[in-house]
């Protein structure tokens, strides 16, 4: 692989966890290895009509699997979008101490990736990818997220023969609404988001007028539609909404995993 802008330790850190050696599962399913999955059944419980589950709940219902219909290549920016990252260079996002290698971003241990320019409602299309041979289960499998305004989270996961807690696994609103389907592709795939966002309403006085509301395709496959969001994104609490302005940067959490981003692009609505 050749190195650009990287240094010696992200070298050793980005080849020792892309293990071509590791065998990945054929089926989509918990594996057997997969004792446990993680979670909490101690913190505050969902709204109604999902009241009887907790915040990132290990026993929620799994979604069902369906098959992924994204070939993994890259999605041509459409006339108007705004090109946020091309894979050239990071004049477009806020954090020079992601490694660019090889035309992707690498997520790590520097902090949030965020846009330089600000959105509100948008079409925003990224791809990911976590490499193959993450050690553990779970939230340890290539862990990172897209935070809608800085704010509203889609969470980034491997969840291909992983389980962890519904709502906090590929295409969740984190800590809020589990995906419709898992349509996870293989670690070791490229895979893509296409959000279609509309940012939340205040009123005079900074209280919410209207949530923020997405509709999320994973590998093109519909995962959340039309779905509100309870306030936003966080861990182990119940959510809730303080007035922000009606553009803000989106961002790419650093969760200590090497996850790989290209070609970002936006169409503002």
């Amino acid at each position: 692989m050749k190195i650009v802008s990287i240094s010696a330790a992200m070298v050793i850190l980005v080849s020792s966890v892309v293990a071509n050696d590791v065998k990945v599962p054929e089926k989509n399913e918990r594996q057997p290895e997969q004792t446990t999955i993680d979670g909490y059944n101690s913190t505050p419980l969902q709204p109604a009509p999902d009241d009887k589950w907790h915040i990132h709940d290990p026993e929620r219902t799994q979604p069902p699997v369906a098959e992924p219909k994204y070939d993994g290549n890259v999605v041509p920016a459409p006339e108007g979008a705004i090109l946020v990252f091309d894979g050239k260079s990071l004049d477009k996002v806020s954090n020079k101490k992601w490694p660019l290698i090889d035309g992707v971003m690498v997520a790590g241990k520097h902090g949030a990736q965020k846009s330089m320019q600000s959105f509100g409602d948008m079409h925003l299309h990224l791809e990911w990818f976590v490499p193959v041979g993450l050690k553990g289960w779970g939230q340890k499998q290539g862990n990172s997220g897209v935070f809608l305004m800085g704010k509203y989270e889609v969470q980034v996961l491997n969840c291909w023969a992983n389980r962890t807690y519904p709502d906090g696994m590929t295409g969740a609103l984190y800590g809020q609404t589990p995906p419709l389907v898992n349509a996870c592709k293989k670690p070791g795939e490229w895979q893509s988001y296409d959000i279609h966002f509309t940012a939340p309403v205040f009123d005079k006085d900074r209280k919410m007028a209207k949530p923020a509301v997405v509709t999320v395709y994973l590998n093109n496959v519909l995962v959340q539609e039309e779905q509100a969001y309870l306030g936003a994104s966080t861990w182990k609490k119940a959510p809730k909404y303080v007035y922000h302005p009606g553009k803000q940067p989106f961002s790419l959490q650093s969760h200590g995993n090497p996850v790989q981003y290209r070609n970002i692009w936006v169409l503002e609505k």
